[in-house]
């Protein structure tokens, strides 16, 4: 069977070369097009995206969330013009844990629509954005590269299966790690390079998705509380304090569950000032690759209850601890318990 793309498929896959290829036939910079009434839509549209993958908590798209596709070609239009303004707003934000979430986002969409198409269609468009779906293993070092941002235990290379130079993966995981694919993808090619103009003009959107995304942080886990921190992190804060230095691992730790739960770069850097080893610049770069806020980095996110028995961190587990499976997990529900507010809410 030869598989080839529709018109409908530039939508549901909008990073695609090809869908890229077929928007090129508009020679019209954006700046002109966002004049045009047909650009307000599209700046709309793409504004809307980002709210959604600001909202978006995982671990997957609920099937009411993927949206209805166009059946017409000014709505296939309009569908990759949003992802690209999407992109540019996220960009011109410059701030890489929004970049995060909107890759995440767009992954778990296409994902969504993949999930919907026959087999041959499926094994098409897998191997054009690059994951081989018809194989259960892949290659030790691609393995290693695509898992490199999963966290869990069960993607650590010793608790793999590997033979002759592959690692085994089953049909489940292999659809866990088709959504990495499209996740490293769309994160790779972020930010864009946006003409300093062109940010100018869209500001008003980009300081409106800015206040939205801290507003879902603060709608999480709200004002910091250092008393709500899991025994884990306070071991941590305390040896700090104490002038101890701490692990790599400890570090890693610490700041991505400062900055999962809100703290901006200079609030941990702050933190990190009690160090007897500190240093200023040092800091701050650990700081923006860990949080995701520079360079081309990934936002990381604190590592689970399992992985800080494994470094060695988890330290003086009470009660809550044997309730929870994540150290955010943990925080978000003393914080209720702290207030009298039931901590199984949602």
């Amino acid at each position: 069977m030869r598989v080839s793309l529709e018109t409908r498929d530039f939508a549901k896959y909008p990073f695609l070369k090809e869908s890229q290829q077929y928007m090129l036939r508009e020679n019209e910079s954006l700046e002109k097009f966002l004049q045009r009434s047909a650009g307000k839509v599209a700046l709309s549209h793409a504004v809307e995206r980002v709210r959604q993958a600001v909202a978006f908590t995982g671990p997957t798209l609920p099937s009411s969330s993927v949206p209805e596709l166009p059946s017409d070609q000014l709505g296939v239009r309009l569908e990759i013009t949003s992802f690209v303004l999407a992109r540019v707003l996220v960009s011109c934000a410059r701030d890489r844990a929004l970049m995060e979430r909107l890759a995440r986002y767009e992954a778990q969409r296409a994902h969504a629509f993949l999930q919907a198409e026959e087999e041959e269609k499926r094994i098409f468009l897998a191997g054009k954005i690059g994951f081989p779906l018809e194989g259960l293993f892949l290659p030790v070092p691609r393995y290693i590269e695509l898992t490199a941002g999963m966290h869990e235990e069960r993607w650590r290379l010793v608790n793999r299966e590997v033979s002759g130079g592959n690692v085994l993966i089953d049909p489940l995981e292999s659809e866990e790690l088709l959504r990495e694919q499209i996740r490293k993808t769309l994160l790779s090619s972020l930010p864009l390079d946006v003409p300093e103009s062109l940010c100018t003009l869209l500001e008003p959107y980009v300081a409106g998705v800015r206040e939205e995304f801290q507003k879902k942080i603060l709608r999480d886990f709200g004002d910091v509380e250092e008393s709500a921190f899991p025994p884990c992190m306070q071991a941590i804060l305390s040896a700090l304090s104490g002038g101890t230095n701490i692990t790599h691992a400890g570090r890693f730790a610490l700041t991505a569950f400062l900055h999962n739960i809100g703290m901006d770069t200079a609030e941990i850097i702050q933190v990190y000032c009690r160090a007897p080893d500190f240093d200023i610049s040092k800091t701050q770069y650990q700081v923006e690759h860990i949080s995701g806020r520079g360079g081309k980095g990934t936002e990381y996110t604190a590592p689970s209850c399992s992985a800080m028995r494994t470094l060695g961190l988890c330290v003086k587990p009470d009660a809550l601890c044997g309730k929870v499976a994540h150290p955010l997990s943990y925080y978000r529900k003393k914080k209720r318990l702290t207030k009298g507010e039931n901590p199984e809410k949602g």
